[in-house]
């Protein structure tokens, strides 16, 4: 498996609130998927943690992101919110934005990077 250098976005709120892709993969899977639980399913996070992060995501702002539907004839579901629609959008730009603003450095980045280096081992000094 090849890594690449990659810029991660996270925003941290006044409030104490953190908006990262996490939270922004989960508002589009919403959307692709049409349900909370599947959504989290799509990458891997349990019904619990998926529905954890939906409320938080809907309590972080003013207004909510995610909208829940009541199961029966036609089934349940969720899906955004205006709101968290132009939120998503919103978490999308930023992304895509910043990695166009930062294209070169992330460039000169990676070719200054020690590939042979590993996270966590330290080259233990030589003893006389």
């Amino acid at each position: 498996m090849t890594k690449e250098t990659r810029l991660t976005l996270r925003i941290d709120l006044a409030n104490g609130a953190r908006l990262g892709p996490g939270k922004a993969e989960l508002l589009a899977l919403i959307v692709e998927h049409g349900s909370i639980r599947a959504a989290g399913a799509a990458i891997g996070m349990s019904y619990r943690r998926a529905w954890l992060l939906a409320d938080e995501i809907n309590r972080m702002f003013t207004e909510p992101s995610i909208f829940t539907r009541h199961g029966g004839k036609s089934g349940g579901g969720a899906g955004l919110t205006p709101f968290g629609e132009r939120l998503l959008a919103c978490c999308q730009r930023m992304d895509s934005e910043s990695r166009k603003a930062l294209a070169a450095d992330l460039d000169w980045l990676d070719e200054a990077m020690n590939r042979a280096f590993e996270t966590g081992k330290s080259e233990k000094p030589e003893r006389d």
